[in-house]
């Protein structure tokens, strides 16, 4: 009997990132605030298909992901996406959550979905209005006088109860760990910056990029829906955190939890939202679509929940395990950056090449919508790989409770690669 793999995973060999698409990235509070992420979910899914040249009327499952209840109708979010993009009324829809691997996670549900359900095409579609996290509480119902507990549910939501430490201890945790001081975690975070702005100048960020205006969404039948900037007459089209931002700026920032980590070097807090279409060969073939990148496999793990930032470590090892590649076979890598001594603690450990590593900024210059992230992170890489003409990428990411994530994705041009003829 074989040894069980490590992680719950699985791989595929024929499903097909075709194409896909973002909306810019907001800072909190900014002018993609007054948007629910039901919204900007729909904006990303229309323009996904617009880009890709792919009918709605194909499409067989619609996966989504948030994770604030940041409306009221947050519940039918998977459905109103669909609807509103025009997928087919008869076409089902659910939500994923898997806090900061929500995206990827899409990525694995709609391989699977392919693979085993006998559907096609799918809309994957993360979204996220960190904006509009409530202010809640649970305890209004039946309490007596005084006992009203309104907090913050974007802030409390870094907590972990279980080990009785945030998010931001986690990283703080690593840094002790691996010795990784405030300078280095400045010095990290400025390349951050300087790559992403980099990327921004050449134009790399635009291309999975739709800019955004005030608009209506309908659908036949069903009351209208409004995408709204502050100013009507406003268009969004860059991401709005990415600025030169220099060590000796960086290092003026107060820390945010007693150590390395601050609001400068740790992953920015935006709006957004993106989208892909993940499909068959067979489809992708009948329709003459020549997909951005083959997703191979994806890995899920645990790790103690007061060491949640390592979880990258663990997913990377055993995604190469269940592929039987190595580090040196893979061509770019997207770690989430959601801080920056937890980034660094990961590569580290994994002896990774920086030059590979995050090569047009990451979550620390350009953000990182919970939900969303993974989706554009994918969608990123494929792009990367395209212009290196490598052939593999993997993504990457930390999970808040404790987890890791890992999904690996291949270029259709690379040498040797995988094509779809």
């Amino acid at each position: 009997m074989a040894a069980a793999k490590a992680g719950v995973g699985a791989e595929w060999n024929d499903i097909w990132l075709i194409d896909g698409v973002r909306t810019p990235f907001a800072d909190y509070g900014g002018v993609l605030a007054a948007n629910s992420p039901t919204d900007l979910g729909i904006k990303a899914a229309r323009e996904a298909f617009k880009r890709s040249g792919v009918s709605p009327d194909d499409v067989g499952a619609v996966i989504t992901g948030s994770m604030a209840q940041a409306s009221f109708d947050t519940y039918c979010l998977p459905r109103h996406v669909g609807i509103y993009s025009g997928v087919p009324i008869e076409v089902p829809a659910h939500m994923v959550q898997r806090v900061c691997g929500t995206g990827m996670e899409l990525l694995m549900q709609a391989a699977d979905t392919i693979s085993h359900r006998g559907v096609e095409l799918t809309l994957c579609v993360g979204t996220e209005s960190m904006s509009r996290n409530p202010v809640a509480s649970y305890t209004m119902r039946g309490f007596r006088m005084g006992e009203t507990n309104m907090k913050d549910f974007l802030w409390e939501a870094l907590l972990d109860p279980a080990p009785g430490s945030t998010m931001g201890d986690t990283a703080e945790r690593l840094a002790r760990e691996y010795q990784i001081t405030r300078p280095e975690v400045d010095a990290y975070a400025a390349r951050s910056f300087d790559r992403a702005v980099a990327a921004q100048k050449s134009g790399f960020l635009a291309g999975e990029i739709v800019p955004v205006k005030t608009e209506t969404f309908e659908r036949e039948g069903y009351n209208s829906r409004e995408f709204k900037l502050r100013s009507k007459d406003a268009e969004l089209s860059v991401d709005t955190h990415v600025r030169p931002s220099p060590v000796d700026a960086l290092a003026k920032i107060r820390p945010a939890f007693g150590g390395v980590q601050t609001g400068g070097n740790s992953s920015a807090v935006v709006d957004g939202a993106a989208a892909v279409l993940v499909s068959s060969g067979d489809y992708a073939k009948k329709h003459g679509k020549k997909p951005l990148a083959r997703i191979v496999a994806g890995v899920t793990v645990g790790v103690p929940p007061e060491n949640m930032g390592f979880g990258p470590v663990p997913a990377i090892r055993a995604l190469l395990e269940r592929t039987g590649l190595k580090l040196a076979d893979i061509d770019r890598f997207e770690i989430n950056e959601a801080f920056g001594a937890q980034v660094m603690a990961c590569s580290r450990e994994l002896g990774l090449d920086e030059n590979k590593l995050n090569v047009n900024g990451g979550a620390i210059a350009i953000g990182h919508p919970l939900g969303v992230t993974g989706v554009r992170l994918a969608l990123t890489i494929g792009r990367e790989l395209q212009r290196l003409a490598g052939r593999y990428g993997i993504v990457a990411a930390c999970i808040g409770g404790g987890q890791g994530i890992a999904v690996l994705l291949e270029n259709p041009n690379a040498k040797n690669g995988k094509g779809t003829n």
